[in-house]
């Protein structure tokens, strides 16, 4: 019974951590290596100018991607993220205009991707 009061208490005051849910942003799917140069010059105007070749590209694909969000702001994907966009690349036809919405948990300016779909 005491461990149960203090584990209410404990929650009650906030000092344990809450468990987080998952945010959904929507935006477009970017490299890093080009968020790094003029891809995020226009925000996401911009990145809509960003095509499919340029993203799968040895050196962008390596980079790593990420998304530019409504707010011009980019956050980029952890490991299994980029993984995820890799494969969403490889698989779709679309040449431009990458919009994707990625669900997952952000923290700073990187987010842990759980799912990425092309709007």
């Amino acid at each position: 019974m005491k461990k149960i009061t203090g584990l209410l208490l404990w929650t009650a005051l906030g000092l344990l951590p809450a468990v987080a849910s998952a945010a959904e942003i929507k935006g477009v799917l970017l490299d890093q290596a080009c968020a790094s140069g003029d891809g995020l010059k226009d925000g996401q105007k911009g990145a809509l100018k960003h095509d499919r070749d340029c993203a799968l590209m040895e050196a962008c694909a390596k980079s790593g991607y990420g998304i530019v969000t409504a707010d011009d702001k980019f956050l980029k994907f952890d490991a299994a993220g980029n993984q995820k966009a890799l494969a969403l690349l490889k698989k779709t036809t679309k040449e431009d205009d990458l919009r994707v919405k990625v669900t997952g948990d952000v923290t700073g300016d990187q987010i842990t991707v759980e799912s990425i779909t092309l709007e």
